[in-house]
């Protein structure tokens, strides 16, 4: 099985020769094989992504979870990579003009997502489509001097701080390997498969991360084709899958099964490993709606009690503002919601009083406001 995933190719010669990794096309050869633990997994996840692209057809306000699912899993991702910045820092009302370098890495794998879910009904998943949602995931961030928006142009690797070409774990594709494989991975997107489409995907998340076409943000890349990937075949019709929390809780083994796929062509195990991640975020999410859907539907009962008519619309307002920006603040809130701020202060002065929004802290006269419950339910497996 030894070049069943790829071979090494010498570059240059004397003091600065090195081996670079020239990854086989899709899909394997010999076929992908699954034993009965992996048809198990297989099964279990398909199982669990139906439910969930169940639960997201029925719930009325799902575009307001899906808002907040696109923020965890941009936090989660970039948390991989190590960016250090928590869930309250990307959902502050100030961060715009408070943002550090961390956050705006996450705000950054927002739009990105939220570029490419748009770009998507334009473009089929392919290169030029990977191209533009890299461009505004490193717009204006650190690595923004890194060819944002196009492909490498030079040789990279993956090791520790201070790494080089000499001892680095990994060295991906030279540049024309590079570009070869990358055609073929496009071609192989579009190609009927007999291979399940969640097997499909496995395949084409640990490609892309093996080509490592950027010199930075390949990570965040690859984990969101991931999604594309599930929503072009019709797995899903939302991004309401933050696989990124699994796979950060299991970082090591993460990177570890994608490597032993290039050492020993062993994709089977990387890929009864995606299926987990797959089953288990599924299953995740479903927890969570259901919970976020209780806790709407008992705030709603509690906003109608001993309020007026008038007062009501204000409050619905507010309410559905709320569950896209849990965190919040008056001036910016009565702007986005088209109200007074006198109106949107009394309105918070009625949430605060239901008890369903809380003062968080105050930033010389502007006080910060949390959705105490809806955040617990978001932090609970962060």
């Amino acid at each position: 099985m030894e070049a069943r995933a790829g071979y090494l190719r010498q570059n240059l010669t004397g003091a600065l020769a090195y081996s670079s990794f020239v990854p086989k096309s899709l899909p394997p050869d010999p076929p992908v094989a699954l034993d009965t633990e992996g048809m198990t997994l297989l099964v279990a996840a398909h199982r669990q992504l139906a439910l969930l692209e169940g639960l997201a057809a029925r719930i009325p306000n799902m575009d307001l979870f899906i808002s907040m699912y696109v923020r965890k899993e941009a936090l989660l991702s970039s948390q991989i990579e190590g960016t250090q910045a928590t869930l309250d820092d990307v959902l502050d009302p100030l961060a715009d003009v408070n943002a550090n370098r961390d956050v705006a890495d996450v705000v950054n794998y927002i739009r990105a997502t939220e570029f490419a879910l748009h770009r998507r009904t334009e473009l089929p998943l392919c290169n030029r489509l990977i191209r533009e949602i890299h461009g505004v995931l490193m717009e204006g961030v650190r690595g923004q001097e890194r060819y944002p928006g196009e492909f490498r142009r030079t040789q990279n690797w993956i090791g520790g701080t201070g790494s080089t070409l000499k001892n680095a774990r990994y060295i991906p594709p030279n540049v024309e390997d590079m570009h070869a494989a990358l055609s073929a991975l496009e071609s192989y997107m579009h190609e009927a498969d007999t291979l399940d489409p969640l097997i499909r995907a496995a395949l084409i998340h640990y490609q892309f991360e093996t080509i490592h076409p950027f010199l930075d943000g390949n990570g965040r890349v690859g984990r969101l084709l991931i999604t594309l990937f599930l929503m072009e075949e019709n797995l899903l019709s939302a991004p309401a899958l933050y696989i990124s929390y699994f796979l950060k809780q299991n970082r090591i083994e993460y990177y570890d099964r994608m490597t032993e796929v290039r050492r020993t062509g062993n994709y089977e195990q990387w890929i009864l490993f995606f299926l987990r991640a797959l089953a288990d975020s599924a299953e995740d999410a479903i927890r969570t709606i259901d919970r976020l859907s209780a806790l709407h539907e008992k705030n709603e009962a509690i906003l109608k009690q001993n309020v007026s008519k008038k007062q009501m619309g204000t409050l619905s307002k507010l309410y559905s503002y709320l569950e896209a920006h849990p965190i919040l603040e008056v001036k910016k809130t009565a702007e986005s919601i088209g109200i007074s701020y006198n109106a949107a202060a009394r309105a918070v002065a009625v949430l605060v009083e239901k008890d369903i929004l809380k003062q968080q802290k105050q930033v010389g006269k502007t006080r910060i406001y949390s959705y105490t419950a809806y955040l617990e339910i978001l932090r609970g497996d962060m």
